[in-house]
């Protein structure tokens, strides 16, 4: 039984196996605006009189029944949907390593063979030229990076498309495909207001740190993408909670944050270091000392930066 909204203006916007000759809003019986469809009879009856006001309806659901997400997935006929993370959109075949036959029988020696050739050519043909074969390989050093650095689906997603609009525009030439790759995926996490540094990058990669810096910047340039300042408060959840302190610690840092931004002065200056400073003063303020080396480790910056960044913050604030 599926009950309609209760919203006049949305009653069918779920029901679209409703004609447009019975198609209405409310009950002509009663005006009563609670419509309830009955998928066994095909049928749109008002709840509150009984009056039928659409019948022979089309149920365009499947016509199998499932009670848990388990029975869906296996009564399911349709595979994956389609994702940029894999180069061919996840569209062709694989064939699974398991050999066995549908019947989970052990399939035998003849056979093994020749489904081991069907993988090897499977494998040949599902990229046609050097072009697939490297956007298959760039797209599975972005995973690997990108499952490295824990960020969502959606930052792989977008990490995908602004290589693939790199790779049609050309800018690929005379630059090695991982250096494009994490770049790409650098930008996605700026993107999608992910906080990850550059340094944190650069641990998961395979390129030297200012390669991936100068390989931004060129993607950012050619391609237009449009970067927000990252704000050091996205970093302070993660900081904090590596660090163990409390959430009394993070707020104070939050406002000392928002104090120095006001004075300017977090032009110029690192997020990473600037929220890691923060953290170190609040921790002071609030008697949960953090000594600078254990933030400094968390947030992967030098205790040189925290302290510079902390006498700023401290003067800032008018403490002494």
């Amino acid at each position: 039984m599926k009950r309609v909204s209760r919203q006049p203006e949305k009653a069918y916007e779920r029901d679209e196996s409703v004609d447009e000759e019975t198609r209405t809003d409310t009950c002509p019986e009663c005006s009563s605006a609670v419509l309830v469809f009955h998928a066994d009879q095909g049928e749109l009856v008002c709840e509150d009189c009984g009056l039928v006001v659409g019948e022979q309806t089309v149920d365009r659901g499947p016509e199998w029944r499932a009670f848990n997400q388990g029975e869906r997935d296996r009564k399911s006929r349709v595979g994956a949907p389609t994702t940029n993370t894999l180069h061919d959109r996840g569209l062709t075949t694989t064939i699974d390593w398991k050999n066995k036959d549908a019947y989970g029988h052990t399939i035998s020696s003849e056979k093994k063979s020749q489904m081991h050739r069907l993988r090897t050519w499977q494998e040949r043909i599902r990229t046609k030229d050097a072009g697939e074969r490297n956007l298959q390989f760039a797209l599975s050093e972005m995973d690997r990076m990108a499952s490295a650095l824990g960020v969502p689906r959606s930052v792989r997603e977008v990490a995908s498309v602004t290589y693939r609009r790199a790779l049609s525009e050309d800018l690929i030439r005379g630059r090695s495909i991982e250096g494009v790759s994490t770049a790409a995926l650098y930008a996605a996490c700026r993107l999608e207001d992910i906080p990850r540094s550059l340094d944190e990058v650069a641990e998961v990669s395979r390129v030297p740190y200012k390669e991936i810096s100068r390989t931004y910047r060129y993607l950012a340039q050619e391609l237009g993408l449009e970067m927000k300042p990252v704000d050091p408060k996205q970093y302070l959840p993660r900081f904090a909670s590596e660090l163990g302190v409390s959430e009394e610690v993070e707020v104070k840092a939050r406002e000392i944050i928002d104090v120095s931004a006001k004075k300017g002065l977090l032009s110029g200056k690192s997020p990473t270091g600037f929220a890691a400073a923060a953290l170190y003063a609040a921790s002071l303020l609030c008697n949960e000392k953090r000594t600078q080396s254990e933030v400094a480790t968390v947030a992967q910056v030098t205790e040189v930066t925290i302290r510079n960044r902390y006498q700023e913050q401290i003067e800032a604030l008018g403490v002494h």
